[in-house]
């Protein structure tokens, strides 16, 4: 222990990990604790979903990541709550309750889970997508309906056994319909003997009107197409009802063992009530321009926790606001643990966005620059691929890409029978 200013940092997502690294250099203790061990790269959790990657090539071990930093330690432990005035976090792990850890300054980066809308009913029969585990027990769910298929005596099999129903066209909607199409009608084409893969229905439900709503109409409208060419189903509507056998989509039922949710998020952690302060629809902290709890100038709060608002409208909840915002908070440490001044206000950068549309088709818009179809997809391969924390994952993920590019071939079609502690009842 040192005299040093100390560093909480809940949270080892995005938002967290940018702002313990943005640390390395500054006279403090960085405390980084996190429920799991490893930083995932959430942007492709639908590629392990559909067997594309491995859980293994998108996540890291926090400690390998930090293992250079000697100014930073790593605690596998789940916040319980914080005590603000008295610069407290409470957390607990598998031998341990209450632990107060004291900080000088905190950063809360806990990220997002799944908002069902106050429907929390339909998590049982339509996962999310936002953890290793989710990813692999919606693979799991995949592969095990063909399976299913392919055993049945009968060959009228059930209804909706071969539907796939994705709630949601935002990008998470639309990556996964387009990853199923791709595998059940290249990958998994000539595997089976007494079904058809190809006869997979999959439907992608939006209830906004378009689908990919964040991005121009052209770009909306050019994904939508290369759905349609893939055979996905596009589907305007809201979902009124999810149960074991289907969706309903006003008084329209969608039979369906397979309902997979893409539709919202909300705060991953009740920060807010912890905090005792203002937060938005979402459950997310009202932070002031500097990203910090207003009155407590030691306190920040990044990434999908945080609502803050530009031109009006709150930043979006994507990857690059968190590391934007997590790198912030550590330089705004930085200085202030040395005597600096005040930090100026957060200013985001918005490098624009992209989607994945099936083999070889994206999306990409920054500003008025839009771009489609295959040189899209190189940008967004090479993108992404620079955005994972270890070069070894990079050389793999690369490797795996183009021979599943070249052959088709998936890299993981496991199906682990535990994966999964919400698998629907079918």
């Amino acid at each position: 222990m040192t005299n040093r200013p100390r560093v909480v940092i809940v949270g080892g997502g995005f938002g967290g990990l940018a702002a313990a690294k943005a640390l390395h250099a500054a006279p403090v203790d960085v405390v980084l604790i996190d429920r799991s061990n490893h930083h995932l790269f959430q942007p492709l959790l639908y590629q392990v979903a559909t067997s594309v990657l491995a859980p293994g090539q998108i996540a890291s071990p926090i400690r390998n990541i930090l293992r250079k930093q000697r100014n930073a330690e790593v605690m596998l432990a789940e916040i319980t709550g914080i005590d603000k005035e008295g610069r407290r976090v409470f957390a607990e792990n598998v031998d341990r309750e209450n632990v107060a850890i004291p900080y000088d300054y905190l950063v809360v980066a806990t990220g997002a889970h799944h908002s069902y809308f106050g429907h929390d009913e339909f998590a049982r029969f339509a996962p999310g997508l936002k953890t290793a585990a989710d990813a692999v027990m919606i693979r799991n769910r995949i592969l095990q309906a063909f399976e299913r298929a392919e055993a049945l005596d009968d060959p009228k099999r059930p209804d909706g056994l071969l539907t796939f129903v994705l709630v949601g066209a935002g990008p998470t909607g639309v990556e996964m319909a387009g990853a199923i199409a791709i595998l059940v009608r290249q990958t998994l084409r000539t595997e089976f003997r007494r079904i058809d893969p190809t006869s997979a229905r999959i439907v992608l439900v939006e209830g906004g009107g378009r689908v990919l709503a964040s991005f121009s109409e052209p770009l909306s409208q050019a994904a939508t197409e290369r759905l349609k060419n893939l055979g996905v189903e596009v589907h305007s509507g809201r979902v009124d009802r999810i149960d074991a056998d289907g969706a309903w989509i006003g008084q329209e039922r969608i039979p369906s063992k397979t309902v997979i949710w893409a539709a919202g998020v909300a705060a991953a952690a009740p920060v807010g009530k912890w905090l005792q302060v203002e937060t938005d629809r979402a459950g997310r902290v009202r932070v002031d321009g500097c990203c910090r709890v207003p009155g407590h100038p030691e306190l920040f709060v990044v990434g999908d926790a945080a609502s803050l608002d530009r031109a009006g409208q709150p930043l979006p909840g994507v990857a690059q606001v968190a590391m934007q915002q997590g790198r912030y908070a550590g330089d705004s440490i930085a200085k202030l643990a040395t005597g600096g001044s005040q930090p100026s206000p957060f200013s985001y950068f918005d490098k624009g966005n992209m989607a994945v549309v099936g083999k070889g088709f994206a999306i990409v818009e920054s500003g008025k620059f839009r771009l489609s179809g295959l040189p899209a997809w190189l940008a967004w391969a090479m993108i992404h691929i620079s955005f994972l924390a270890q070069s070894g994952l990079r050389i793999a993920v690369f490797l795996q890409w183009m021979w599943t590019f070249l052959t088709g071939q998936r890299g993981d079609r496991l199906i682990v029978d535990d994966a999964g502690k919400h698998r629907a009842q079918t």
